[in-house]
């Protein structure tokens, strides 16, 4: 159980928006976008799209549902299949997530020029006001425990568009 806070480092934070933006595509008129208005619109919609995931992991972790909706609007396999995972198998224990988990993201590299385009994220976590309950009675789930640690984070884009978190890691390892 304790793969859900390493597989979902979920929080309150962030804009909980559904739709996650675009870059501004190439434009059309012989003229070329400015790479560095192309690249913050890239770190914009990556850190949106962090946002998003983390929201929707910790309302799917608090529900016990590992088949939320709102997971697949910012999560993409194999991290997707990672996050549904780590969330029965909390709820085939009895366990739910809650509390908050606070998080500060930032963006380490750009990679516009790669197939497909990424963005790597990196996170200071703070989830020592999260933990692994029991549902049944709120008691903590032993070994469940937080800290502050690292996480690390791809978001990608894909041909319909759309940038989704498709890799992350916590290093609990690592504090920050």
């Amino acid at each position: 159980m304790v793969a859900v806070v390493a597989a979902v480092p979920v929080t309150a934070c962030g804009s909980g928006r559904e739709a996650v933006e675009r870059p501004a595509p190439a434009r059309n008129d012989g003229q070329q976008a400015d790479p560095a208005v192309e690249g913050r619109a890239a770190e914009k919609a990556a850190l949106d799209a962090y946002s998003g995931y983390l929201a929707a992991s910790r309302t799917a972790s608090r529900r016990s549902d590992p088949h939320a909706s709102e997971l697949s609007r910012f999560l993409a396999d194999p991290l997707l299949t990672r996050v549904r995972a780590s969330i029965r198998e909390a709820k085939e224990h009895g366990a739910m997530r809650t509390g908050t988990l606070k998080s500060d993201p930032t963006v380490t590299a750009v990679s516009l020029d790669s197939t497909p385009a990424t963005v790597e994220i990196q996170d200071c976590v703070d989830a020592s006001g999260y933990r692994l309950v029991y549902a049944k009675d709120q008691r903590v789930v032993p070994g469940s425990g937080g800290g502050r640690y690292l996480a690390t984070a791809t978001a990608t884009r894909y041909p319909d568009g759309r940038w989704l978190i498709n890799a992350s890691a916590a290093h609990r390892d690592q504090p920050c």
